[in-house]
């Protein structure tokens, strides 16, 4: 029996994976193509390979592009999915399905934390410093912030404590403000909803009253400066213009008087030449007698 009939018969019965392994391998060996098998492609099995894989949260986008739908089909599918996959079942996970706004990702338990560190050996990191907490806090409720913002409201310079939250990876730079000086504009991250267990930004706890009086009024004195900075340079910029506008008319009546003094200076200078002219003319009529009068005289 050849290769391509052993092929043949396995494809036309019934064949174990061992079978299939085996005549997949001898076709590859022989340079012939190797049978295709029909998959049956679960969602959620699929779903739940490509997380397992990534280990960071991977886009709707791009899951829906490998399973053949659409990204909002795909995240109402894993919406729909993470309900039944976090649900306390039959099968026990020590993992969870977290999802997010634009993605979604697998992550441990928290309450399994100690084991993994033990196990893996990992060292516990620090843990965010009353600063840090409080500076997080501001920007998480009020963002998109600028560090000025943070620093009216907590009455303290949060620059270190922005910069280690940056490193964190749980704040960054979401854009600037349009106003003079273009300062920096902060928000929280999808790695600050990971660590805290959240979907979105809207699962965060409630602020008390007393705390969103606080923001609020912070925030209408920022904006209140703000409007008085950009009056201000409304005004500069007027002063500048009428500077310049007062510049140029000085300058266009200094050419002027320029012109005028040089037209001045010509017309005295012609009147001299003129005058040095007839001087010339009356000294030639003041000259000696001829020699037809000596002549004259003799006789």
């Amino acid at each position: 029996m050849t290769k391509r009939k052993k092929t043949d018969d396995i494809e036309n019965s019934e064949a174990t994976p061992v079978e299939e392994a085996a005549v997949a391998s001898e076709a590859q060996d022989e340079g012939l193509d190797e049978p295709e098998i029909e998959r049956n492609v679960v969602f959620e099995e699929a779903l739940e390979a490509i997380l397992f894989a990534a280990g960071h949260p991977v886009k709707y986008a791009s899951i829906a592009k490998v399973l053949g739908l659409t990204p909002s089909a795909t995240k109402d599918k894993v919406f729909e999915y993470a309900l039944q996959y976090n649900k306390i079942g039959d099968i026990p996970r020590g993992v969870m399905l977290l999802t997010f706004s634009d993605s979604c990702q697998l992550c441990t338990k928290e309450n399994y934390l100690p084991e993994i560190r033990e196990a893996l050996g990992i060292r516990k990191s620090g843990s965010l410093s009353t600063a840090a907490m409080e500076t997080l806090a501001v920007v998480a409720y009020n963002q998109p912030v600028t560090r000025v913002f943070v620093d009216t409201i907590r009455k303290v310079d949060s620059s270190y404590a922005m910069n280690s939250l940056i490193d964190r990876g749980l704040i960054q730079c979401v854009g600037r403000l349009d106003v003079p000086g273009r300062p920096m504009q902060y928000g929280i991250t999808s790695d600050f909803l990971r660590c805290f267990g959240m979907k979105s930004i809207d699962d965060l706890p409630s602020a008390s009253e007393d705390l969103i009086n606080m923001f609020d009024k912070v925030r209408e004195t920022e904006e209140a400066e703000r409007a008085e900075e950009m009056l201000q340079m409304s005004i500069d910029e007027l002063d500048v213009e009428e500077a310049d506008g007062e510049k140029a008319s000085v300058d266009a009546q200094d050419d002027e008087n320029i012109a005028s003094t040089v037209k001045d200076d010509g017309d005295d200078s012609d009147s001299g030449d003129a005058g040095d002219t007839e001087g010339d003319d009356g000294s030639d009529d003041d000259e000696g007698p001829s020699a037809d009068d000596d002549i004259i005289d003799i006789d």
